[in-house]
């Protein structure tokens, strides 16, 4: 907020770190490839959920490295350091109380993996974010801040775990109406929840919940 001076706030009386870990925040993880409308969807979910919310976008992330130039054999080495920094900063938000609305590309296994060990199942949301190729190109050619080819090489891998609690496709769906379903989903969302389920399949070495 401009001009928000956090040292004018009182220190809430229950500031305590076991406080915080007993609030652990939601997280609403959006997933699809690169164009599906994320961020968009993001954005809206800012303005019709209850109570504080903040918008984590892996581009943020990405964007804070220096621009000196990487050569292609640690470029690899690079993004996937900074993919799990992004898990672990949106694991200690959610951990600190704050609730979290995440659009990530899970287009590698490895990523789904790194999270299922670091976010608290229960608090995630899991939505698909669905788009069809021809309008992926589309938006690609439209919007050329992205490599051409990038959604459709993407496009088997980011669903490939096949398990959400909530779908979306912004093929014909605005951004709004995708965050007003979910919104509307969000007081009915049934248990297990899909990184539960996905928790139970894909990691059977993390220890189970209580």
């Amino acid at each position: 907020m401009p001009g928000f001076d956090d040292a004018s706030v009182p220190e809430p009386a229950e500031s305590s770190a076991s406080s915080a870990r007993a609030r652990s925040g939601r997280i609403i993880f959006l997933n699809g490839t690169s164009s599906s409308g994320k961020s968009s969807i993001a954005k809206e979910l800012l303005q019709v959920l209850d109570g504080p919310y903040f918008h984590m976008p892996v581009d943020a992330f990405h964007a804070m490295r220096s621009r000196r130039e990487v050569s292609s054999d640690e470029l690899p080495h690079l993004l996937r350091r900074t993919w799990m920094g992004f898990h672990r900063a949106v694991a200690g938000m959610a951990a600190a109380g704050n609730n979290v609305v995440v659009d990530h590309v899970l287009s590698e296994e490895w990523r789904l993996l790194d999270c299922l060990g670091l976010l608290t199942a229960r608090d995630v949301v899991l939505v698909g974010v669905r788009c069809s190729l021809e309008e992926l190109e589309r938006r690609e050619r439209e919007r050329g801040d992205r490599p051409m080819g990038l959604a459709v090489r993407q496009f088997h891998q980011v669903h490939a775990h096949g398990l959400y609690d909530i779908e979306c496709d912004t093929t014909t769906a605005s951004a709004v109406d995708c965050a007003r379903q979910i919104s509307n989903f969000l007081p009915r969302r049934p248990v297990p929840t899909a990184f539960e389920q996905l928790t139970v399949k894909l990691r059977p070495d993390l220890p189970a919940a209580d």
